[in-house]
């Protein structure tokens, strides 16, 4: 029922920016909250941060709280993820995520992964 399509990764030096979108498909997200999510290699996978689609509360975790920001655009029915002041240790594949909070506590559906990596 939802597709996800994440885009806007690449290299960038530490101190840099970056702004990873996600698309979503489907016929509404109301109901859903949006995820970003990355992982490092031989890491598990990490929570970055989440947006209530209705609302755009949004929830990071301390790792980049201050430096990325989550928004979303409800005609386009994206939601992006800016990185700002990237540190080294930020490089991971990023994943975008949809919690259909009518099924459960589980995220239901996930993007193919964009990869960013931070140079020192």
């Amino acid at each position: 029922q939802v597709q996800l399509v994440e885009s806007g990764g690449g290299l960038v030096q530490a101190g840099g920016s970056l702004r990873l979108s996600c698309a979503a498909s489907g016929r509404t997200f109301s109901n859903y909250i949006m995820g970003w999510f990355r992982q490092a290699p031989g890491k598990e996978r990490e929570f970055v941060g989440r947006i209530v689609w209705s609302g755009g509360l949004t929830y990071y975790a301390d790792s980049v709280k201050g430096r990325f920001t989550i928004s979303r655009d409800n005609v386009k029915k994206a939601v992006y993820l800016q990185m700002n002041s990237l540190k080294p240790e930020d490089t991971a594949v990023y994943y975008c995520a949809a919690d259909d909070i009518s099924t459960g506590p589980l995220y239901d559906y996930w993007g193919q992964g964009t990869q960013v990596t931070v140079s020192s």
